[in-house]
């Protein structure tokens, strides 16, 4: 399949079943997700599934130990911070609010100096961009570049730097080039293949499988740039999505009753959780309805800010509440009536990948 084919596909996934399939019909996947849980935890087929399955867990460099820090979520915000055409934030600016979310985060003095709580030189590191709504709302160069150039001035080999996206015209969306980052970094797109690892089944999802891209499993770290966003199947695409379906070789795969359970799923394979140390969301705008390609670019909303967590879990249920507020300054139902919650939020809890409870997660808030 190619990149058009593809594209066609996700088009047809998002209006086949109706979005908007209503609470009733929601309910029913979201019983088929607790379900797929209860079942995870209990069938005899999904345990050797999951004792069959190499690991392919990856450890940090010995003697390091990435900062991690569950539940606790930073979001910094700066009023102005988008260029006349409000599609792309300044790049100074970009820098300013990427250096305060990561610092306040670490408790660090400067961004070289966070960086390095998250990846060491002996690392190789895999950068998860996303551009599947194309230029009009893709992750921002300006926010990823500064981190690759800090990576580099914190001692990190370019040639160990990776950065990924499935499709060639997803990573163009992100406008970031060979000739703006660090000489030495790759920049590579999978094509929904490039895959090494031995299929596998998911445990919990009637034994569908899927494979890795080998640029994940040959990669030690991760770091996750996801967007805020809706979607129309899942409800909300932000960090575990980006993740699960933007690295995996068959995604449609994983689509029914609203991708519920089988983000968190995905999520919790070693590949996938082992590596991913850190979660930056790029929320100069949200997108509030029609994601994930952006066709009702009437219901984008400029929020100027960036969140940053190590907390896939913790930074989805906020951007999960960032996204209904701006869905009822739009008039619009609440994405539980239009029966698209994303349930996949509490399954990650559920499974140990991090918080989802609203009263146990720190939002710490900062203004520049």
């Amino acid at each position: 399949m190619n990149e058009k084919e593809s594209r066609a596909l996700v088009e047809r996934e998002l209006s086949w079943p109706n979005p908007h399939l209503g609470r009733r019909t929601f309910l029913g996947g979201a019983a088929a997700a607790a379900a797929a849980v209860t079942t995870l935890t209990s069938s005899t087929a999904d345990a050797k599934d999951a004792k069959d399955a190499k690991s392919l867990a990856a450890a940090p460099p010995e003697g390091f130990s990435p900062f991690n820090a569950p539940g606790k979520v930073v979001k910094v915000t700066k009023a102005g911070c988008l260029e006349a055409n409000k599609m792309y934030p300044k790049a100074d600016d970009a820098k300013e609010m990427l250096t305060k979310a990561l610092t306040e985060l670490t408790g660090k003095p400067d961004l070289v100096s966070a960086v390095k709580e998250f990846v060491h030189p002996d690392d190789v590191i895999v950068v998860k961009v996303n551009g599947i709504a194309q230029k009009q709302f893709a992750t921002n160069k300006e926010l990823v570049i500064p981190f690759v150039e800090a990576m580099v001035t914190a001692g990190m080999k370019p040639e160990n730097i990776t950065l990924l996206e499935q499709w060639h015209g997803y990573f163009a969306a992100t406008r970031i080039t060979a000739q703006n980052v660090p000489s030495g970094v790759k920049i590579l797109t999978h094509s929904n293949g490039n895959a090494t690892m031995a299929e596998r089944p998911i445990p919990g999802t009637g034994g569908v499988k899927t494979q890795f891209t080998r640029y994940l499993t040959e990669a030690t770290a991760c770091i996750n740039f996801a967007l805020v966003k809706h979607h129309s199947i899942c409800g909300y695409t932000g960090a575990m999505k980006n993740m699960t379906h933007g690295c995996s070789v068959n995604p449609e795969a994983f689509h029914a009753h609203h991708a519920s359970p089988q983000i968190a799923l995905m999520y919790a394979q070693d590949v996938i959780k082992s590596r991913v140390r850190l979660n930056i969301a790029d929320a100069f705008k949200t997108m509030c309805e029609g994601g994930p390609l952006g066709k009702t670019p009437q219901f984008h909303k400029v929020y100027e800010s960036v969140f940053a967590s190590t907390d896939p879990v913790a930074i989805d249920a906020i951007g999960w509440e960032v996204i209904e507020k701006h869905r009822a300054d739009f008039k619009l139902k609440p994405l539980v009536d239009q029966g698209q919650e994303p349930y996949y939020i509490k399954i990650g809890q559920d499974l140990g990948l991090g918080i989802a409870d609203r009263a146990r997660i720190q939002l710490k808030e900062f203004t520049v």
